[in-house]
């Protein structure tokens, strides 16, 4: 027997807004080419995360249409932006809105977003997007979302749509499989063969992402929890938000959501169990990463280099905009040789060397980074040859040998490096390299750690309490009372101890 054929639309609307960055995220830095996306072209834009996973296995079931509505896909700013204004918000909003109207009826509507955005003017973007799209779709369709670990996300969201799955892994090696277990459970609810219900408990911890590394204990023991929970009980699905603690947000902070067929008793016995969990290690959660100064940890590359501890990594966690120059400050002042740097943001020289046509050979001299906000420190002047100047993935790349077998990678927006080898295609020897100077958190893990690339691996901040430390209580929340989270205040004992 055949089956009745299926429609579902497919949006995405994604960013991890630091809120306390100056840089407002504009509606122009959503356009630009390949952005907005539409058709096929939104359905195949990212094959290796949630899309590619979502829009696999849709499609390995039979009558399944899917239709990608014209959405924009990430800000050419990355993380590095603040604020997303209400201008672009929404403006992007109408058009899906509309469209969804336009290309209407549909069964079910698969929402690819991130959990941390920060938008002027709406305080939970994500369950607002939920809420006009469940008002055109109308109720008997389902809605499901995926999210990053890093989200903001309390019970909002699931007022308006019946299921959420979140990456469980950070570094995140899982985003494909969420996507895969979106569209089969989707299917599965549109054919009436799956009744979500969903429990959300909040826990009031709030932690720095750089201490979130699901490589160690006890990250590493809750996420297993988690995956027990799923194990030993079929058609029960978890969802562990880290928090965001960059977002000025109300929902800010650790949040558990658990979905059952049918089951909301079973669905709360699991919630229950993992934020107990969670609280009780409340503690080793927030000392299980150690994190040094950056000058501190600049000595100890040195040591280790000397030692043949090498190749070094040293991940400066904190820089949020990418344009800081206390590391590079650091290892110039301690004269530290062969060391790659990558990479200095900064939008300013970028323009002036495309601008004057830069090219390898070049001599190059130029005060680099600092400025866009206290965080970022003071420029750094910088003297040395041009190696190579290409362009791609919508910035220009410059790299500066100078010192002692010194290369800064100089680049126009924020640049998280996660593995070695891209950097290889910039013309560099990896070998020639006792040290990786790089802008990271943990996401650098899967290439530098996992591997076994490095030897020494140091995270380093300022010493002084900037945007993006560990220090939370320097921040200038506005819209979060960060005395009502361990380790900030008296936070209340929500559960049994």
């Amino acid at each position: 027997m055949s089956r009745m054929p299926i429609r579902i639309a497919v949006l995405h609307f994604a960013h991890e807004t630091v809120t306390f960055l100056k840089n407002d995220t504009m509606l122009e830095d959503f356009v630009y080419d390949g952005s907005p996306a539409s058709g096929e072209a939104l359905l195949a834009h990212d094959p290796r995360s949630y899309m590619g996973g979502f829009v696999k296995v849709a499609r390995e079931h039979d009558g399944v249409e899917l239709v990608g509505i014209e959405s924009p896909l990430w800000p050419r700013t990355g993380t590095g932006s603040g604020w997303i204004t209400e201008e672009a918000y929404e403006t992007f909003a109408a058009k899906m809105l509309s469209e969804l109207q336009a290309q209407g009826p549909f069964d079910g509507v698969y929402l690819s977003l991130h959990g941390a955005m920060g938008v002027r003017g709406v305080a939970r973007p994500e369950a607002e997007l939920a809420r006009r799209v469940r008002a055109v779709v109308g109720s008997k369709a389902f809605l499901v979302g995926t999210f990053d670990p890093h989200g903001n996300e309390d019970e909002a969201f699931l007022r308006h749509a019946d299921m959420a799955f979140t990456v469980k892994y950070f570094p995140h090696y899982d985003s494909h499989l969420q996507g895969e277990r979106a569209a089969r459970m989707l299917v599965r609810a549109i054919r009436g063969d799956y009744k979500p219900a969903t429990v959300t408990q909040r826990v009031p911890i709030l932690s720095a992402t750089v201490l979130q590394w699901t490589g160690a204990s006890p990250w590493m023991d809750l996420v297993q929890r988690a995956l027990t929970w799923e194990a030993r009980e079929p058609d029960l699905y978890v969802n562990f938000f880290f928090g965001f603690p960059f977002a000025d947000v109300p929902d800010v902070g650790m949040t558990f959501q658990v979905m059952t067929n049918g089951d909301p008793a079973l669905a709360r016995k699991a919630a229950d169990d993992l934020a107990t969990a969670a609280w009780r290690r409340r503690e080793a959660l927030l000392k299980s990463t150690r994190v040094y100064t950056i000058p501190q940890g600049v000595s100890l590359a040195k040591q280790a280099m000397a030692t043949g501890a090498a190749p070094v990594v040293l991940a400066d966690h904190s820089d949020r905009s990418g344009s800081a120059t206390w590391l590079l400050r650091e290892i110039i002042e301690q004269d530290l040789s062969d060391v790659l740097i990558a990479t200095i943001a900064d939008a300013g020289a970028s323009d002036a060397l495309k601008a004057r046509g830069v090219k390898a050979g070049d001599p190059f001299d130029m005060q680099v980074g600092g400025l866009v906000d206290e965080s970022a420190g003071r420029p750094v002047r910088i003297q040395g040859t041009v190696l190579n100047a290409v362009e791609g993935y919508g910035q220009l790349w410059v790299t500066v040998k100078f010192g002692r077998g010194n290369v800064l990678v100089l680049s126009r927006y924020l640049v998280q490096v996660i593995e070695p080898q891209p950097l290889a295609a910039l013309g560099l020897d990896l070998t020639a390299f006792k040290a990786f100077a790089i802008k990271s958190r943990v996401h650098f893990r899967r290439g530098f750690d996992d591997s076994g690339f490095a030897k020494t691996i140091l995270l380093v901040e300022p010493a002084s309490p900037f945007l993006g430390t560990v220090r939370l209580d320097a921040l200038p929340y506005e819209n979060v009372d960060i005395t009502k989270f361990y380790p900030y205040g008296a936070a209340e004992l929500f559960l049994s101890s």
